[in-house]
């Protein structure tokens, strides 16, 4: 039998309040110090990282407040599609780049996540997600060109 004088009392309100205070402080934590990344370079450098990115610095600066797991969804998603993040990574790292940087500033994440948890993200996912025309366009099949121009004229 457990000892009255040992047990710590439980008050599950106050546990509640300040497990939550503790995830806003640690979420503010995260957010404050990649909000930072740039605190430390002054305009003309911010301007080159984005000028070597091609992309506007306002994205530059989205992109880098967002957390680091922002475009998790997206290696996911290419697996329902029945397609290797690796070796997309290997054969087209522009490509992938550009898939993840819009996977990073999406707004329908819960949508992705729910269709993805569901198995349903392949047959839906032009209905949510920004990547769908880029997607298409990678992984349809590509017609076959003529073999020589015989086969040209008659086609």
């Amino acid at each position: 039998m457990p000892n009255r004088e040992t047990q710590q009392p439980s008050f599950p309100t106050v546990q509640m309040v300040l497990g939550a205070i503790a995830h806003w402080v640690n979420y503010y934590r995260e957010h404050a110090g990649v909000r930072d990344q740039f605190g430390q370079c002054d305009a003309a450098e911010v301007a080159q990282i984005a000028s070597d990115l091609n992309i506007p610095q306002s994205e530059l600066r989205e992109i880098a407040a967002k957390s680091p797991g922002s475009a998790d969804k997206l290696q996911q998603m290419l697996l329902a599609l029945k397609v290797d993040p690796v070796a997309l990574a290997k054969s087209d790292p522009a490509v992938m780049r550009d898939l993840q940087r819009l996977c990073v500033t999406c707004g329908h994440k819960q949508q992705c996540a729910h269709e993805l948890d569901v198995g349903s993200a392949a047959a839906h996912f032009h209905e949510f997600c920004p990547n769908s025309y880029t997607l298409d366009a990678l992984f349809k099949p590509q017609e076959q060109p003529p073999r020589d121009i015989k086969d040209y004229m008659r086609g």
